[in-house]
């Protein structure tokens, strides 16, 4: 699946190394990590645990600052890039506050940025009804199943309309049934939003489902061993996981892993 491109990559990583400073002494997290994502693409970092795979994800948010090399977000440092509000940012958990309801919580970084209360509101109807969460404004986090509280900090992070969408395996912690579900609906929200998505996960069938591009990363320091192109269409129902072309890129990215694996010893 082809997106259009543009001649400024949205994000661009040369070189970027970051390492961290520990009472144990320094730990290398990413080495020679070489990237371009362009407009519109959902690109998916894939690794074993402690790999850089979020650190990369937080280096773009500006969230962590790499110690070498270069890393532009929309032409800009990461950090003018945020004052921008080039980007929403999805953690693993949804992070939803229990006092305020649904959408309160959806309009709080509307109310920190200083959005009128007629902007705010429209807003977050819009970006309800986006994520299927219509008529559930009023309720609270407890209320609502572990599912569509994550579609609710989706909500969140779409509210003020940054072309960026950053997450950060969020659907991690849910069973088989609702995060095939919520897959299909994040591929049918990214194809009517058209937002340029990085996307963190453990999974190598979700990988493969959503992507794009999938970057394949090797245990610390990471590394990126493969950057692989989906060659799937666009429209993806949930059987396209049994066919032989799903099942090859699947392969390519198993392999891809155990060859980061294979570098390490």
């Amino acid at each position: 699946m082809n997106t259009e491109s543009t001649t400024q990559p949205v994000v661009e990583a040369r070189q970027l190394d970051l390492t961290f400073q520990t009472n144990d002494g320094p730990v290398h997290a990413l080495k020679d990590v070489n990237l371009e994502i362009s407009k519109g693409e959902f690109v998916s970092f894939i690794g074993p645990s402690g790999c850089g795979k979020t650190t990369f994800l937080r280096c773009i948010a500006a969230l962590e600052t790499p110690t070498g090399g270069n890393l532009t977000v929309n032409g800009m440092t990461p950090d003018q890039a945020r004052r921008n509000r080039a980007y929403g940012y999805v953690f693993q958990a949804a992070g939803l506050y229990p006092w305020r309801t649904i959408a309160k919580n959806v309009k709080l970084p509307l109310e920190i940025m200083g959005y009128s209360k007629a902007d705010q509101d429209e807003r977050v109807d819009r970006v309800l009804e986006l994520v299927d969460l219509k008529g559930f404004g009023g309720k609270f986090p407890w209320q609502l199943s572990g599912g569509m509280q994550q579609r609710a900090s989706i909500a969140r992070a779409l509210a003020f309309d940054a072309d960026i969408l950053l997450m950060d395996e969020p659907f991690g912690a849910l069973d088989e049934i609702v995060r095939d579900h919520l897959n299909e609906q994040l591929l049918a929200l990214w194809a009517r939003t058209k937002k340029t998505i990085g996307f963190v996960t453990h999974s190598i069938p979700e990988a493969v489902y959503l992507s794009t591009k999938i970057v394949v990363m090797s245990p610390r320091p990471g590394r990126i061993t493969d950057v692989i192109e989906s060659p799937l269409p666009k429209e993806r129902p949930l059987d396209i996981r049994d066919t032989q072309e799903f099942i090859d890129v699947a392969h390519r990215v198993r392999e891809g892993l155990r060859a980061g694996h294979g570098d390490e010893v």
